[in-house]
């Protein structure tokens, strides 16, 4: 609204300091073509102000616009030839400089070539030979359609540049979503297999204590209850370990040596703790895989081969880190009973863990042996 005022006040204002010379020097002739001419350039900005009022902001220019931009550009370039007409070329001007910022390249200079067209038709038909007033003219007009182009680049970047932040406060409102979702499943994992190590050794407890009340022994029945409720406590030790391993790192040879020793403790087998290489410090998801690993491993040992020795091995070896655990296989076990100790999908979720940092897992038997070796890439 305000710019169209600014408009109609420089129509207003033009129009009387051109027609109103031309009266007072008695150019009748000239002052007929000046009014008619007035007329046109007055009719074509009111429909561009109607176009333009129903319009929405940033919507290209339509043929009808176009055409409006092209006549006022080429009846005020006629005119400016005109006597004391020289301000008119200030219409010419701004038609090629909305056209220049509006619509495609090739259409506005369309409409600056019809305004310096006018500027040549009115030389000849007034007789206006100024040197001047010829490269003047057509000079402004140009450099009006210039200023456009820039007004529509700085435009375009200015829109291009609120998309991109647009978009970027999407992603980064999707990762953060994507970031919650992540540290979800994080901790269902440490739950999961902190309950299925402690659930696991409590099943195993519990068979044993069943088993010797079957034989009437209630001191040994006692002692093996003892023992599931130390798993029980420990579970739950080590779920608030797992919680705080979530905040911060851990020592994989520390924890595995622990760990070594409290099954030990629970199960009464023999478990040999070995490292080859030089240890290196792991990303925390890698220790947490391994350490997840060494326990379903042992877990699965205690039910399926009760008492048995158990060989664990921590290797750094060149570009990966691998960890074995190993023990002897009963004579009456089958292929199906060796697996995890909740129905596979233990392993189903170590394999899952190791998969997202680029590890591998293998668990199968070899000879009198069942292994579980587990790899994690530096």
């Amino acid at each position: 609204m305000a710019a169209w005022a600014g408009r109609a006040f420089g129509f207003v204002w033009i129009g009387l300091l051109t027609i109103g010379t031309s009266i007072h020097g008695h150019e009748h002739g000239t002052v007929t073509v000046q009014i008619a001419g007035y007329a046109v350039i007055g009719a074509a900005m009111l429909g561009w102000a109607l176009i333009e009022s129903r319009t929405a902001p940033n919507t290209p220019s339509g043929t009808a616009m176009v055409l409006l931009l092209a006549l006022v550009s080429g009846a005020s370039g006629f005119l400016c030839m005109s006597h004391n007409g020289a301000l008119m070329v200030l219409f010419a001007a701004i038609a090629a400089l909305i056209a220049g910022g509006d619509v495609a390249l090739d259409t506005a200079l369309a409409v600056a070539g019809v305004g310096i067209l006018g500027v040549m038709v009115g030389a000849l038909i007034f007789g206006n030979t100024d040197a001047a007033a010829l490269i003047g003219f057509p000079a402004t007009i140009l450099s009006a359609l210039f200023i456009g182009r820039h007004r529509r680049a700085y435009r375009v970047q200015a829109e291009q540049a609120t998309a991109l932040l647009e978009r970027t406060q999407e992603l980064q409102e999707l990762q953060r979503h994507t970031d919650v979702l992540d540290e979800r499943t994080r901790i269902a994992r440490e739950i999961h297999d902190v309950l299925a190590h402690s659930l696991g050794g409590l099943s195993i407890q519990i068979q044993a204590a069943r088993a010797v009340l079957e034989d009437g022994n209630v001191e040994k029945a006692l002692h093996v209850l003892d023992t599931a409720q130390r798993i029980a406590s420990d579970g739950l030790v080590e779920t608030k370990r797992a919680v705080h391993a979530l905040r911060a790192d851990i020592a994989l040879d520390q924890e595995l040596s622990t760990l070594t020793k409290t099954h030990n403790s629970h199960y009464g087998a023999e478990v040999s703790f070995r490292i080859d290489g030089a240890p290196r410090e792991l990303s925390p998801a890698a220790t947490m895989a391994l350490l997840r690993i060494a326990q379903e491993a042992l877990v699965n040992a205690a039910k399926h081969a009760a008492r048995e020795a158990v060989e664990l091995t921590l290797a750094y070896d060149d570009g990966e880190t691998r960890l074995s655990v190993s023990n002897a296989v009963p004579a009456d076990a089958s292929p199906t009973t060796l697996q995890t100790v909740n129905g596979g999908y233990g392993l189903t979720g170590m394999k899952e863990r190791l998969l997202l940092i680029g590890g591998t897992l293998d668990a199968g038997r070899h000879d009198d042996t069942w292994t579980v070796t587990a790899k994690a890439p530096v």
